[in-house]
């Protein structure tokens, strides 16, 4: 895969009064990541090569990918493929990244969701109403002990956009 292709789609920058170390192993513990993700748990090894995997609270696969980058506690870089019938093959395949940095007393979080091709801004949606639910969640469990709880759902914009296109979804 050459990542050199893909562009930055979407990027949030937060803050999190936390260390590295906490911030990585929140990102990348299963038993972590089901406080703030929702119930969803995420599953990594952390090599390039390694499975990336979310699964829903019942267990079922929701997002696989592979482990593009792992620079622990600073950066990780993976594959993120929403697990819907035909997503990846009419749209090209997803980079996450989060870039760890210390900054101050704080920790600066930046997620970048990046794409090979344009996409657009109703299928987009998706990860931008998404993405600040869960690091929201993510500096709330963080710095006080408790996730929000936020009702998640992909938009209607971006399910009637993938209908056009002829992804099917489970919704």
């Amino acid at each position: 895969m050459d990542i050199a292709k893909f562009k930055p789609a979407i990027v949030y920058t937060i803050y999190i009064a936390s260390t590295p170390q906490k911030v990585w192993q929140a990102l990348t513990s299963a038993e972590f990541s089901r406080q703030y993700f929702f119930g969803n748990s995420v599953e990594v090894d952390l090599r390039v090569g390694g499975a990336y995997i979310v699964r829903t609270p019942d267990g079922a696969l929701h997002i696989s990918g592979e482990v593009i980058e792992c620079e622990r506690p600073r950066k990780l870089t993976v594959t993120f493929n929403v697990n819907w019938p035909e997503l990846v093959e009419k749209l090209g395949p997803t980079l996450v990244t989060w870039e760890i940095e210390q900054a101050g007393e704080t920790v600066r979080l930046t997620l970048i969701q990046s794409q090979d091709r344009e996409l657009s801004d109703d299928i987009l949606s998706g990860g931008r109403s998404g993405w600040p639910a869960i690091l929201s969640s993510l500096k709330s469990v963080l710095e006080t002990g408790k996730p929000l709880a936020v009702q998640m759902a992909p938009p209607q914009r971006m399910l009637d956009a993938l209908k056009a296109m002829g992804i099917k979804t489970p919704m």
